[in-house]
């Protein structure tokens, strides 16, 4: 008999201003917070956090996030949590310090609220944390009982970071769809142990057509630092529907292929999340058999907001034959979600699908 399972975070807050309902927030919840943020993100959060928790009557530690969501930095900041009796764990931050911050919790047995200061991954609603080795390489996923107790997304803040991530960020949730069809397809399972849902299948969909709709516009206004509608709708896709959609919904080929880019060194390295999981969505269009109408769609879309969609673009230009399928032989794990799509599949045939992407993208240029 099937098992359909959907799981969600207890509340979501997002829109202009609301980081200053942070105290308030955390009150209702615990007492003696552990602040996670990197240096960057604290110079821009801190005073209005501070000031937050002040206004509630709050005091709370404060910790660097030091770049990487390893074990190492993840056990490291869950010894200052114990040292400090904390009761409940912030993340400040993009999706690294998030995935840290929900495996720090969940060490601690505590509740977790997500603060994102970008719209660039999925990251902030999931029950998992993608976890990388020091050296940034892909180790595996690891996996929570429950969601983030609390999600606050200040609007303002997400247009002000670098409009590179919020395109990321689009592109990263453009993969949600794509790959809970291919789980629908082979009845896989999606990401907390059951068949997708109904509701999960109608959000992915929901996610890609407000993407489609609005992405470009966003990508305008957030480019000049303004909130409008449309951002609001696409930091929704890139957070909340993204999130809740390729979680119950399922992973595939698009994250398993970025987690096989992950083995390999180089320029590639400085590319986001989304930037690698575009070149990742094309590739599994790509293996699905996709028309070429639906490929130039995906790709003329991918374009307009200046996201990869050739090896040059993905500084894999001078990358050998060889290193592509080990590539293939990293993302066909038996521990990642390839499988979703399909089990026969071969790294070669990975290898060559990257580089039709690519002689493809570039013959629409």
């Amino acid at each position: 008999m099937a098992k359909f399972v959907f799981q969600s975070p207890g509340k979501y807050i997002q829109g202009a201003g609301v980081l200053n309902e942070l105290g308030e927030e955390t009150k209702k919840l615990a007492k003696n917070p552990l602040v996670i943020s990197d240096k960057m993100v604290w110079s821009i959060t801190e005073e209005k956090i501070t000031e937050s928790f002040k206004n509630a009557d709050i005091d709370f530690v404060y910790e660097e996030f030091n770049g990487e969501a390893s074990e190492n930095e993840i056990n490291r900041l869950t010894e200052s949590g114990q040292k400090n009796d904390s009761d409940i764990v912030i993340g400040v931050g993009g999706g690294k310090t998030l995935d840290t911050v929900k495996a720090i919790a969940d060490n601690l047995g505590t509740p977790v609220i997500i603060v994102p200061t970008t719209a660039s991954t999925d990251a902030p609603s999931s029950s998992l944390s993608v976890i990388y080795s020091d050296e940034g390489e892909f180790t595996g996923y690891r996996f929570y009982d429950k969601n983030p107790n609390l999600i606050i997304i200040d609007s303002e803040v997400v247009v002000n970071a670098p409009v590179k991530l919020f395109t990321s960020g689009i592109s990263d949730a453009m993969a949600t769809l794509v790959e809970a069809k291919a789980v629908l397809k082979s009845n896989g399972e999606n990401m907390v142990g059951g068949q997708p849902t109904l509701a999960s299948v109608a959000i992915a969909e929901k996610c890609e057509e407000i993407l489609f709709k609005h992405g470009h516009a966003a990508h305008k206004a957030a480019a000049k630092g303004i909130v409008t509608p449309q951002v609001e709708a696409v930091i929704e896709a890139n957070t909340l529907l993204s999130g809740l959609g390729f979680e119950n919904g399922g992973l595939a080929a698009a994250h398993a292929i970025h987690n096989g880019f992950t083995t390999l060194s180089g320029d590639i390295h400085h590319l986001s999340h989304g930037e690698k999981v575009t070149y990742g969505t094309l590739v599994q269009l790509l293996l699905e058999n996709s028309s070429d109408e639906t490929l130039k769609r995906y790709i003329d879309f991918y374009k307009s907001i200046g996201m990869p969609t050739t090896l040059k673009e993905m500084h894999l230009e001078d990358t050998s034959f060889e290193d592509l399928v080990k590539v293939g032989e990293l993302a066909t794990d038996p521990n990642d979600t390839f499988g979703n799509l399909s089990s026969k599949i071969t790294p070669e045939e990975i290898a060559n699908a990257i580089l039709a992407v690519s002689e493809f993208s570039e013959d629409k240029e």
